[in-house]
């Protein structure tokens, strides 16, 4: 085994990099490079984080490592996505009792996590999206990693973000044999296509409802190649409307020049629904190993629900998968919906490694995995958020 067989790419020798020798190393080029050049900062304005490209055999994978930074968003941050994102949340709850019990207890854990040091961290394959999907990696890989990891980071957790067995079986089964610990993290909701015609007649009637709407809306679909500059603002006005002033400042605050991004080196496949001559809907995903998901995603919230713009751009995302033949990731929320047009639910972790750690910073995370697993996770199956 050679001793360079892992390597950490940073701004300084970026230059170095085999991008060409990689698993779509041009696709990775076209989204780190910039990153990691100019500033995250650039093209998601609520992240601060040291972002490098991590090189094993044939794969290339994004690494974030952060030292505190709490008002990062949560793909960068264990204790925004723990506390501060479950202080919004907690919110939404309709039982009175449980969100006034909830708020003392979440001030409590969150004390504990900034004395557990838990935003010093180092993320594998965190794309800083919503989702991250994985290629293949084998548990004998995962160990080289976090040895390498451990040994350039001894003071920081190592954690790969968005694993779960009914996602990416192999990986989370070799993060578990490499010692990590799985730490629940949302309930999202997978759409698989081939499945579609075997759900009952409530679902295939519900979808199509929704292609009929679409059909009937007057609305013009915009592929990728008709979007240009031009749309850049509208299409992060589109995405800040629906996902960080009606859900979270706290999720990914993407910027035009993310959006310029997506456009000129298609880290996203872009689609636009258009009407009246005006932009008034998008989404953009990436696909991997034979899933897709969407981290971009959005609407004008201000027109008339009547319109159903969310429900024509998940019918056009269902369209795509079948077209492509792709599993699709619907990430979390609107449980209901999705499982009324025919999604799954399932549990996805954050995995995290602490064994080199002290144990008093080892301890948190046990916790976590212990409440979260009983209690949030039970809850999210049963209400279907």
């Amino acid at each position: 085994m050679s001793a360079n067989r892992v390597r950490l790419y940073e701004k300084a020798d970026l230059a170095e990099l085999p991008w060409e020798r990689l698993k779509d190393g041009e696709y990775a080029r076209a989204f780190l490079e910039p990153l990691i050049l100019d500033s995250v900062a650039a093209y998601i304005s609520n992240v601060q984080t040291r972002m490098g490209a991590l090189v094993i055999d044939d794969l290339v994978l994004p690494v974030t490592v952060n030292d505190e930074e709490y008002d990062n968003s949560y793909v960068c941050s264990p204790y925004t996505h723990y506390i501060s994102y479950a202080r919004e949340e907690i919110k939404l709850v309709a039982s009175p009792l449980l969100a006034s019990l909830g708020g003392p207890l979440l001030s409590g854990a969150g004390a504990i996590m900034r004395l557990s040091r838990v935003n010093r961290i180092v993320f594998v394959n965190n794309w800083l999206l919503s989702t991250n999907l994985y290629h293949p990696l084998t548990a004998e890989q995962i160990g080289e990693i976090t040895r390498f990891l451990t040994r350039r980071f001894p003071r920081h957790i190592v954690a790969f973000r968005s694993v779960s067995p009914a996602v990416c079986p192999e990986v989370c089964a070799g993060l578990e044999r490499a010692g990590y610990g799985l730490v629940p993290s949302r309930f999202v909701y997978l759409f698989d296509p081939k499945q579609a015609g075997q759900k009952g007649w409530r679902v295939r009637n519900t979808l199509k409802r929704d292609r009929d709407m679409m059909k009937k809306s007057g609305c013009r679909i915009l592929r990728h190649e008709e979007l240009g500059d031009e749309h850049a603002e509208r299409i992060v006005e589109l995405y800040q409307a629906l996902y960080v002033d009606k859900y979270s400042h706290l999720n990914p605050q993407l910027t035009p020049a993310f959006v310029r991004l997506a456009l000129h080196r298609r880290i996203l496949t872009l689609i636009g629904l258009e009407r009246e001559g005006r932009l008034d809907g998008i989404l953009g995903y990436f696909h991997r190993n034979g899933m897709m998901t969407t981290p971009l995603f959005g609407y004008d919230t201000a027109l008339p629900k009547k319109l159903g713009l969310y429900r024509m751009l998940s019918s056009l995302l269902v369209s795509e998968a079948e077209s492509r033949g792709l599993l699709l990731h619907q990430s979390a929320g609107v449980g209901a919906f999705k499982a009324d047009r025919g999604a799954e639910g399932t549990a996805e972790f954050t995995a995290v490694y602490v064994r080199h750690l002290p144990g008093w910073r080892q301890l948190i995370w046990k916790a976590l995995a212990a409440v979260l697993d009983r209690v949030v996770i039970d809850m999210a199956r049963k209400y279907k958020w």
